[in-house]
């Protein structure tokens, strides 16, 4: 974050506090920091196509989004797999191909 960015959610921070009596902005800030933080990661996410989950904080966004990585890392291996096995040749070159891309999943 820009220190503009950080100086907005502290002003933020602060008018809320006062105008709810309290003593302690600090927590206000960090709250506001952390849903900053989570919103940025939400975005990028979105944009490149994976969904957020019902995720509430940071480490749930990256979990989920670790999850869809690795089964679409799954469904690319066995299309690799699967082009191999279709330039199958006497040889076998190909179909040890597939099976090495095919091991990886294992």
């Amino acid at each position: 974050m820009t220190n503009a960015e950080l100086d907005k959610l502290w002003f933020r921070a602060q008018h809320d506090a006062i105008k709810a009596g309290e003593n302690f902005t600090r927590y206000r800030f960090a709250a506001f920091v952390a849903a900053a933080q989570r919103e940025k990661v939400a975005h990028w996410m979105r944009s490149m196509g994976y969904a957020t989950g019902h995720g509430d904080a940071i480490e749930d966004l990256l979990d989920h989004l670790g999850t869809q990585i690795a089964e679409g890392l799954l469904m690319e291996r066995a299309a690799c797999a699967d082009i191999c096995d279709q330039h199958a040749s006497i040889e076998g070159i190909a179909q040890r191909c597939a099976a090495e891309i095919r091991a990886r999943n294992k």
